[in-house]
């Protein structure tokens, strides 16, 4: 019979991983703003038109509800 009292490593890696990989994107991010900061503005017209048929999808779920609805306060 086993006495092993150690903790599981699994049970305390998982916060440990999380800071390192923060700063890794971080610094990820920092450099890839640094040397694509013109081609990323460049973009950002294009991204914003790109949000008009994500707002369409997740803005709209609510249209065609049955107008008999009690919870309906409009």
């Amino acid at each position: 019979m086993s006495h092993d009292h150690r903790p599981a490593p699994a049970a305390t890696t998982p916060w440990r991983f999380w800071p390192a990989l923060a700063v890794f994107a971080g610094i990820a991010l920092l450099l890839l703003w640094e040397e694509h900061e013109a081609h990323l503005l460049g973009a950002l017209p294009y991204l914003v038109l790109l949000l008009c048929p994500f707002m369409h999808l997740f803005m709209h779920h609510g249209n065609g509800r049955d107008k008999d609805d009690p919870h309906d306060h409009h």
